[in-house]
């Protein structure tokens, strides 16, 4: 039997981000903990699915037995960095109906009379759901820093509400999963042009993105700032080399898969008696 290539450090591990983090040293193109490569990366992908689709169901079993726990993972990252394929190949391996997923966009008129955590709250999962944030309210740190949209008083005051906020989403039995997808400058340049290319893909391309683009250090220098400030034994942030899009998946479906792991979960006991049940059956 073909043995499946498997991390010899997991993602939880190799990836956590460490109070001396330095964004600028990352190798994007690395794969930390994994040494096979893009096929192997394939077959690990396809051998997690099983395992991370069995957790997913105990999550959402338990949920209907009075459980109220649940899992958030949260998605930051530069434009093309992948994360629409995380969702697809690694998220949507598990069954839909436990999973919650919103893309968080620019806010409306009237998300903006509200506190910046308002619009999250509502979208936060319920028990028994695996939530994705597809970006977040780091938005709100972000690009109010790159644009200065806000005082540097006003953003220290929001690094210490989202820690407080995830601190309340972890005692009240959420499990946070937050992941930067680092992707490297050439990288996004050439898959913007692929976008180009393709016809397929025109829909994917936004020409605004080159003027986010024309602000990359800037952006750099924020998501280090915002990672440090925020970054907690019950929230840490994961640093994910972006470049090999086959890495990212098995990374971020290996974190998943050690959180869920990790909350201890088991199937409900029957609230019938199952051989009598099974007599029942067998006389109909």
């Amino acid at each position: 039997m073909h043995r499946v290539p498997d991390f010899n450090v997991s993602p939880t591990q190799s990836l956590l981000a460490e109070p001396d983090l330095d964004l600028a040293r990352i190798d994007t193109a690395s794969t930390p903990g994994f040494s096979g490569g893009k096929q192997a990366g394939k077959a690990r992908l396809e051998a997690g699915k099983e395992g991370l689709s069995e957790l997913q169901e105990k999550l959402f079993a338990e949920s209907r037995f009075g459980s109220d726990i649940s899992v958030l993972l949260i998605l930051q990252a530069m434009d093309t960095a992948g994360k629409g394929g995380i969702v697809r190949h690694v998220v949507g391996a598990v069954d839909p109906q436990g999973v919650r997923h919103h893309a968080f966009k620019a806010p409306t008129a009237a998300e903006k009379k509200h506190h910046f955590l308002w619009r999250v709250r509502r979208e936060l999962p319920g028990p028994g759901i695996i939530g994705v944030f597809d970006r977040s309210h780091y938005e709100d740190v972000l690009i109010h820093r790159v644009h200065k949209l806000a005082e540097p008083d006003v953003l220290d005051n929001r690094y210490a509400e989202i820690r407080e906020f995830e601190a309340g989403l972890v005692e009240s039995g959420t499990r946070i999963i937050k992941v930067m997808l680092h992707l490297g400058k050439e990288e996004q340049k050439k898959r913007l042009g692929e976008r180009l290319e393709r016809r397929d893909k025109h829909w994917k391309y936004n020409p605004g993105d080159l003027a986010e683009r024309a602000l990359w250090e800037e952006y750099q220098h924020a998501y280090q700032i915002a990672i440090e400030r925020t970054s907690t034994a019950d929230a840490p942030w994961f640093v994910l080399p972006a470049d090999r899009k086959w890495y990212a998946r098995i990374a971020v479906q290996q974190l998943l898969t050690d959180a869920l792991a990790g909350m201890q979960l088991s199937w409900p006991k029957a609230t019938f008696d199952v051989a009598a049940e099974k007599a029942k059956l067998a006389e109909t």
